[in-house]
């Protein structure tokens, strides 16, 4: 090394501040008396609040997991109440009408259009049935007409009246006289018509 010359060291060296230790965190114990484990499960604390828990280490979570009966103390009404109220997820319920618009006899609620008849009264549905109203086309029309019906004649009015019509045309029923094989055909016509048109779905 020439005399002289100096070695040069950086000048700004930093010393590393001393950090405090931080604390270890606090691991959270079993709960149960007398276990110093560490808490990995929370199991809750009655079935009257299932929202508050109490963590537990896994062994005793398990113990409590195998010996928790849910309806113990609950008579057999209890019981069956409980089933019922599961079915809805236990929500509150009320009786039809009490909560809701209340539908005045034989009358839809306010503002409701009753297009399923829900409102009807019992002993009118079950003697008079309603005829369903719909704009047909003009080849539905003809269909309605070919097979003898009304414009608003029932899906089952429509099928008992093709297969009537079929039995009555058919050659086999004619004793293989095809004279009528004609009409046979316009029928099957008219409720394929009527079938590809959606009006018997």
């Amino acid at each position: 090394m020439a005399q002289g010359s100096r070695t040069r060291f950086k000048s700004d060296i930093r010393i590393k501040p001393e950090t405090r230790k931080q604390p270890e965190a606090e691991v959270r114990r079993c709960a149960i008396a007398g276990c110093d484990k560490p808490a990995g499960a929370r199991i809750p604390k009655s079935r009257e609040n299932l929202s508050e828990h109490i963590w537990c280490c896994l062994d005793h979570a398990r113990a409590h997991n195998e010996s928790w009966d849910y309806f113990k103390g609950m008579d057999d009404d209890a019981i069956e109440r409980f089933r019922d109220e599961a079915i809805l997820g236990h929500r509150p319920t009320w009786p039809l009408g009490k909560r809701a618009a209340k539908a005045r006899m034989g009358q839809a609620p306010l503002g409701v259009h009753d297009s399923h008849i829900l409102f009807e009264e019992d002993g009118e549905t079950a003697t008079q049935p309603r005829r369903p109203e719909r704009q047909l086309t003009r080849l539905q029309i003809m269909a309605m007409d070919t097979l003898q019906l009304a414009h608003n004649a029932t899906l089952n009015e429509i099928k008992a009246r093709y297969k009537e019509l079929v039995k009555r045309f058919h050659p086999d029923a004619n004793g293989g006289d095809r004279g009528a094989e004609e009409r046979l055909k316009q029928v099957i016509k008219a409720y394929g018509v009527l079938r590809a048109s959606g009006l018997l779905t």
